[in-house]
């Protein structure tokens, strides 16, 4: 998606409103350019809220996925796709285009917000899920979005984006979803400030202030990010050592970045981490995977499939021990990888964002 017209009309590009084409586009940018997935907090929005980008098919292209796609009755994630542009209105995508295997991105934004006074009576915060699906309007090119919308858990993905309902942003059918659209003009405020990225000037911000919620960064924060990416296996002394270093290249200027960058391989270079080239055989995968946990791992994978593509099917195999797969990001053609528990990553991507020592969810 590189080229788009800004001056068309009957499309989601109210120059006024943050729901606007205008405004999802640079963080679709930033998403699909820089980094995939953010959580952070937002002020006013219960615990963190969750921005990923994902893609058919692969991002449903893994053992579960497809298990879930066989559930609603379809072949393959294309199927689950047209049956979601249909919902949409959205042209759906005949077999000639499916058999190119293009791949085609959605936004999906998740956060909590306070339960309606019905609500209340079962819950203690109500969960919003809304997905972005790109579209053209008037046009040959990229130019809109429609919004996809589920007030519940995504326990079965596949399920869960199949049930949700199109969205009518500026008439909201209910308390609990009038409350969830206000709340995402919050959070698309709150991303816009949180990657530092300029609002246009046209919009009608639902806040004044800053949203983010930023954290202190100390000496304690460098060390809680050692202790969990190297899922504890580090005597003190050393941690304490290391998070010393670390803190004091954090404060250096800007400038001084191969120094910085030196300390951050040093701290990979102190925990089980593999270094790998840009392209790797699954057999490589399973024979460092195997060293880092201590135990043999073997993982199912279609023929021909190697490097990032097979992300979903390593991921699937560590999930079952509540490991996750992830890396530093080396700014180079290599992988710096190492295994976090499954249930520490969100912080993890917390303090990677706090300290600046950037950490991928793959």
């Amino acid at each position: 998606m590189k080229s788009f017209f800004s001056n068309l009309f009957n499309r989601n590009n109210d120059p006024k409103s943050i729901i606007s084409f205008d405004v999802i586009n640079p963080i679709y940018s930033h998403l699909y350019n820089v980094q995939s997935n953010l959580e952070f907090k937002v002020k006013g929005i219960k615990d963190n809220v969750s921005v990923n980008l994902y893609y058919f098919p692969g991002s449903l292209d893994h053992e579960e996925g497809r298990a879930e796609i066989k559930k609603a009755g379809f072949n393959n994630s294309y199927e689950v796709l047209n049956e979601l542009y249909k919902k949409m209105n959205i042209s759906v995508l005949s077999q000639e285009t499916i058999e190119e295997g293009l791949e085609y991105d959605f936004i999906h934004i998740q956060f909590y917000s306070e339960p309606t006074s019905e609500e209340k009576k079962f819950f203690k915060q109500s969960i919003k899920n809304f997905t972005f699906f790109f579209c053209c309007t008037n046009s040959l090119e990229i130019n809109d979005f429609k919004i996809l919308y589920s007030g519940q858990h995504f326990f079965d993905y596949t399920k869960g984006l199949l049930d949700s309902e199109l969205l009518d942003f500026e008439n909201p059918k209910n308390e609990s979803q009038a409350k969830g659209i206000n709340d995402l003009k919050l959070v698309l405020q709150g991303i816009f400030q949180y990657l530092n990225i300029e609002i246009p000037e046209t919009v009608e911000l639902p806040s004044s202030e800053n949203l983010v919620e930023v954290s202190k960064v100390d000496l304690e924060t460098f060390e809680e990010l050692i202790t969990l990416i190297s899922r504890g296996n580090i005597e003190e002394g050393e941690r304490k050592e290391q998070a010393e270093e670390l803190f004091t290249n954090y404060k250096r200027p800007d400038d001084d970045y191969y120094e910085i960058m030196e300390g951050h391989f040093a701290l990979f270079e102190n925990i089980d981490a593999w270094n790998s080239d840009w392209k790797f055989d699954p057999e490589d995968a399973e024979y460092f995977l195997s060293e880092m946990i201590g135990e043999d791992l073997n993982f199912e994978y279609p023929e021909e499939t190697y490097s990032h593509d097979l992300f979903p099917y390593i991921q699937t195999a560590l999930e079952k021990r509540g490991l996750e797969l992830m890396s530093y990001d080396t700014k180079g053609d290599n992988y710096l990888f190492f295994l976090a528990n499954k249930e520490d990553v969100g912080r993890i991507l917390e303090l990677s964002e706090l300290t600046k020592i950037e950490i991928d969810k793959l």
